[in-house]
This record gives structure tokens, C-alpha cells and sequence, in this order.
């Protein structure tokens, strides 16, 4: 079976990834009818920038693939799947004829993540966690018990009108009918007692618990951050409080035909409306959260860094699903912090049910455009530049069934950069920002940083790596950085602190975390075959290259990175034996001159 096929067998949850693969930039349209196609081809060979021929010939042979479709859908006479493939054939030669190795690995990245979601998907089938089984299923079993409560109530108004339409209900059924009454009262109360407890529960533990695992997503963990299981408990509750409002209206109308003293209808009504309706304005005030942080097409592996001037996109969502709210909900866009920039394109949009499986607004094509202060300088502020933090507020406004809702949210907080040069010092902000606390409005965190403890900061720095290759850090490995950071006591105690200056401020020629970066980007251009097979140790000091080689064959050699090289570098140390017995090393290889020599000949 092809990857496309496999690929749209799976959950929502999966799916909802998929989706997030594919843009304007290359559209899933692309994908779904020239499937076999592309994964007919090689795109890792084809997206090597020295291939950019073979590019070539795979952009145009791209280009003849859409035409043939296009014939395809003119034989059918499908006028709208015809006008699509010209704008997609249009906005391909517009982004990629002067640029095909763009297109390549785009193309090239998409499989690849495909594969990955495809190998997560297998795992996600053969392994559950017990505990997340059991809240799920408390949690089903508290909706299940409101629903059957509301229903339950449904059926007593039923009752009950029936009972009023009797010619002799006044004088026969009054003692009947007020017993009723108090019954269903004492019912709804019930029930909003429960819908209280159950959007405490969601609003208070699963929310925060999802927008954790969300920040720990952002910097590289392959936790699962699907949103459709909390929709679903958001959207029941929400079904309920308006099921329960309109029978409250029911009351009411029972009220207006026949009142007495001490009706238990007049005497309760109006307190159970006042909290249903809270619960329901506590409850969509509390749903709104941001689906996609604020990423670049570019970077997407490295999101909530934005340069001025290239474009971005990000999402949000609300969680309570319901048709009564499709295109009732307005959301618009602010940037906060105290250097100001203008948002460049569309930023107000109506969130709907038609563009994705939630009740969304996609916000695309955005840019940022820092404004000038008199005498053409920028805002300055006490920070560096990739240090200063910001965010987005998404202002909303829900409007339906004579309510006015306000009510927003805030994007985890970003890095704003004005050269890519910026990057790495950026990210490297994010990473301690989202290790260290959950506070979306803690803008002023890098004033004072916390220090963040080793055993922590490994696991995030191994996530770096698994993020872009098919192999994390290994116990080894990270021990030696461990014992560059902080000496032995890393080794020991993977409480032992290690402050911000330490990681990712000016120290000798270069940081701690700019040396990790140029590795990663050394691996990353030349090295990930031999990294995902193992082949590389890389993390190893002199001293134990030397010891691990005294034993070993002739010819036995161990690749390592330089520890003294910003931009990364690998070096190769080998057993030859001499008069002497020495181990020899050749000088380290850096990126640049990766670019110009193949691997085995460095080797040689």
C-alpha cells in the first residue's frame, strides 16, 4: 500500500499532523493526485543542492504531471478541479520556477514527516497508557451521566406539559404537579452541580495539562497534542448548559399558563438560569486556545522565532464544537510588548467549522514590521534582542442568541529577529523559557532567568537532535556535555543547576549552546545517515578517544566533534600501529569543508 493511502487510514489525531504539513506553499491537492508519482522518485537525491539539474527536471516533469491531470478533469467536464489546478500549476512556477531544489525539499521534508507520523501512528496502536485510559474513561463517564441526567429531565418536562394539558389538571393533578416540579428543579440543580465539577475538571487539569504538552511539542518532544479528545468533552458539556437553557425556557411557559404561591418554578428558575448561564460563559471563555503557534514556513521544527519581513502563520481554535456557533465568532490579532510592530496582512477572521475538523481560524501569510521611532532608530529596551520577549493576543468576540461573549487568549511568547543570523541565540531563548514555566504573560523572564537542572536540560537537548535526525542523545553522550557544562558533579546529580549565562551567553570565543547549534547543523547538511545509524559517537573528549582506541585493531577509528570549532566540525581518530603505538587523529572538518570533500575521502 503507498504512503498516501496508509496516511489517510489514520485517526483524526494523525490526520490533523498531516494537514499541518502541507500550505499554500505545496498544497495537499499536489499530494493527493500525484501520490504514486511522488513517491515514485527519490526527493532526498533530488533536494541535494548539487543536484539542482535533476531538480530542474523534476519541477517540469511536476508541471507535466499537473497538466495531465488537468486534461483528466477537462474529460469530465470538472470545471472547479480545473480552475484549481491552474492556480496550483500558477503559484508552483511563481515560488519555485527559479528555485527548484525549494520545491525538492519541501517535497523531500513532507515524506519524511510522513514517515514519522506513519511510525508514530504504529506505536500510538501497540502502546496506551493505562492512566490516560482511566481519566479518559472518568471523564466519559462523567459526560455520560450529564447526558443521561439532562435527558432524564427532558422526559420529566415532557411529563409535565402532558400533565398541564389535562382539562382537569388544575383540581386533580396540582398536588401531582408541584411534587413534579420539585423534582425536576432539585433535577436541574443536579446537573449543574455536575457540569460545574466536569468544566473545573477540563478548565483547570486537562487544559493546562494539554498547553504544557504543547510547549514541550514547540521545542522538539513527540508528545501527543491532539486536540479532537478535549473537543469533544468541551463540546458535550456545552450541548448540555444549552439543552438546559432551553428547558428552562420550558419552565417558564408552564409558569406563565398556571402560578401559585410558593411555585417551585417561580421560586427557582430565575438562580438556575443566572448559573447555567455562567457556566456557559465560563465554559466558552475558557475554550479558546492556540492550535498552531507562530511559526514560519521556513522553520517549522523551530517555531515562535519570527524575522521581520518573512512570512508567518498560526491558528486558533475553539473548543466547544457547536453548529449554533459556526460563523458567530469574531477574532482578531494584536501584537503586546513594549517595542511596537505592525501585523502585515489579514489579521481578523471569523472562525468556522468548513476549513478544518474544529471550530478554527487560520491566520496566514502575516508578517511583522517593527514601526520607527523619531530619528528612523528602533525601540530599544533593556534586553538584547533575543532575549526580548512577545506575544500575540487573539481578541474574541462571540455574538449569537442576543449574548455578547468577549473573551481571549495569548500565543506562548515569541522571539522577534531581524537577521537569520539571530536564529540559534533566539531558539535557544524559547528552549529555556519553555523548560522553565508555563506563564504565556511572563514577558519579563529573561530580567532575572532561573537556572534549569541538567537532568531537564538533556532531555531537551536530546530532543534537538531526535527532532531532525532518527536518533536522539544517548546516556554517553550527553554525560561528556554534562561534564563540559558543569564538571563531574553533572555526572552524579542531575539536579545540579546550570544558570543562562552558562548555556547561551558570551563565554571565550563562543557559547556553550552556539557549539551545540553548528553541530546540529553539521549533522543535519552532511552527517545524518552515518548519525541515524550510530556511527557517529561525536560527544567524546580527547582524553577518552585515546582510551576507548589503546586496545582496539588496527585500523579501528572513532568519529568525534571538535570540541574548539563554533560552526561544528567532525574529527577522525584511528589505530595504526607504529613503534611508538600512538592513536592519530586527522584535523578537524568543518561544514565548509564538508561542502567540498566527500565523506569517505576525509576518511582515507
Amino acid at each position: 500500500m503507498c504512503q498516501w493511502l496508509e496516511l489517510q487510514q489514520l485517526d483524526s489525531k494523525f490526520l490533523e499532523q498531516v494537514d499541518q504539513l502541507y500550505d499554500d506553499t505545496f498544497p495537499m491537492a499536489i499530494r493527493q493526485y500525484l501520490s504514486s508519482w511522488i513517491e515514485s522518485h527519490d526527493w532526498d537525491h533530488v533536494a541535494n543542492v548539487e543536484n539542482e539539474s535533476l531538480a530542474t527536471v523534476r519541477f517540469h516533469d511536476l508541471l507535466t504531471q499537473l497538466d495531465h491531470q488537468h486534461s483528466r478533469f477537462a474529460m469530465e467536464k470538472d470545471f472547479l478541479n480545473q480552475h484549481n489546478i491552474r492556480k496550483i500549476k500558477r503559484n508552483l512556477q511563481t515560488l519555485f520556477q527559479d528555485n527548484p531544489v525549494s520545491m525538492a525539499m519541501i517535497i523531500s521534508k513532507n515524506l519524511s514527516e510522513e514517515r514519522k507520523i506513519l511510525a508514530a501512528a504504529q506505536i500510538s496502536e501497540n502502546a496506551q497508557s493505562d492512566m490516560m485510559i482511566e481519566k479518559q474513561r472518568e471523564l466519559d463517564h462523567s459526560v455520560k451521566a450529564i447526558k443521561s441526567k439532562v435527558q432524564e429531565t427532558e422526559q420529566n418536562i415532557k411529563n409535565l406539559e402532558d400533565l398541564q394539558d389535562e382539562h382537569d389538571f388544575k383540581s386533580k393533578t396540582l398536588q401531582s404537579r408541584g411534587q413534579g416540579l420539585i423534582g425536576v428543579v432539585s433535577q436541574m440543580s443536579e446537573v449543574l452541580n455536575l457540569v460545574e465539577q466536569l468544566e473545573y475538571d477540563l478548565i483547570s487539569v486537562e487544559l493546562p495539562e494539554w498547553k504544557r504538552r504543547q510547549q514541550m511539542s514547540c521545542i522538539g518532544d513527540l508528545t501527543n497534542i491532539c486536540l479532537d479528545q478535549l473537543q469533544n468533552w468541551f463540546t458535550a458539556v456545552g450541548e448540555c448548559l444549552l439543552q438546559v437553557r432551553q428547558q428552562l425556557k420550558k419552565l417558564l411557559e408552564l409558569e406563565q399558563k398556571f402560578t401559585y404561591t410558593q411555585d417551585p418554578i417561580a421560586l427557582s428558575r430565575g438562580t438556575l438560569e443566572d448559573r447555567a448561564l455562567t457556566l456557559l460563559k465560563t465554559l466558552i471563555t475558557n475554550s479558546i486556545v492556540v492550535e498552531r503557534q507562530p511559526c514560519m514556513p521556513t522553520q517549522l521544527q523551530r517555531p515562535l522565532v519570527l524575522k521581520t519581513g518573512v512570512l508567518f502563520t498560526l491558528k486558533v481554535r475553539l473548543l466547544v464544537k457547536l453548529q449554533e456557533f459556526n460563523h458567530m465568532v469574531r477574532v482578531k490579532v494584536h501584537f503586546d510588548n513594549f517595542r511596537k510592530f505592525n501585523i502585515l496582512g489579514t489579521n481578523m477572521k471569523v472562525m468556522n467549522m468548513e476549513e478544518s475538523i474544529g471550530m478554527a481560524a487560520e491566520f496566514r501569510h502575516l508578517q511583522l514590521k517593527e514601526q520607527k521611532v523619531a530619528g528612523n532608530r528602533t525601540n530599544e529596551g533593556p534586553l538584547i534582542v533575543t532575549e526580548e520577549l512577545h506575544s500575540f493576543t487573539f481578541e474574541a468576540e462571540l455574538c449569537w442568541s442576543g449574548l455578547v461573549i468577549n473573551f481571549d487568549t495569548t500565543s506562548l511568547p515569541i522571539v522577534v529577529i531581524s537577521n537569520v543570523s539571530q536564529l540559534p541565540c533566539g531558539w535557544a531563548s524559547i528552549l529555556w523559557y519553555n523548560m522553565l514555566t508555563s506563564d504565556p504573560k511572563n514577558l519579563a523572564f529573561f530580567v532575572n532567568p532561573p537556572s534549569v537542572s541538567w537532568g531537564q536540560l538533556s532531555e531537551v537537548l536530546s530532543w534537538q537532535f531526535s527532532s531532525i535526525t532518527k536518533r536522539g542523545l544517548n546516556a554517553e553522550q550527553l554525560s561528556m556535555l554534562g561534564h563540559k557544562l558543569l564538571g563531574p558533579k553533572a555526572m552524579k546529580d542531575p539536579e545540579a543547576q546550570v544558570p543562562w549565562n552558562k548555556f547561551c551567553k558570551v563565554e571565550k570565543n563562543f557559547t556553550f549552546w552556539l557549539w551545540i547549534e553548528g553541530i546540529l547543523d553539521l549533522i543535519k547538511r552532511h552527517l545524518q545517515c552515518l548519525w541515524d545509524e550510530g556511527y557517529i559517537m561525536g560527544f567524546v573528549t580527547k582524553d577518552r578517544t585515546k582510551a576507548l582506541l589503546n586496545d582496539k585493531a588496527q585500523g579501528t577509528f572513532l568519529l568525534r566533534f571538535s570540541e574548539s570549532n563554533r560552526d561544528g566540525a567532525i574529527t577522525f581518530s584511528w589505530v595504526e600501529h607504529s613503534a611508538n603505538g600512538k592513536t592519530h587523529q586527522c584535523p578537524a572538518h568543518s561544514t565548509a569543508l564538508c561542502v567540498n570533500t566527500d565523506m569517505p575521502k576525509v576518511m582515507r
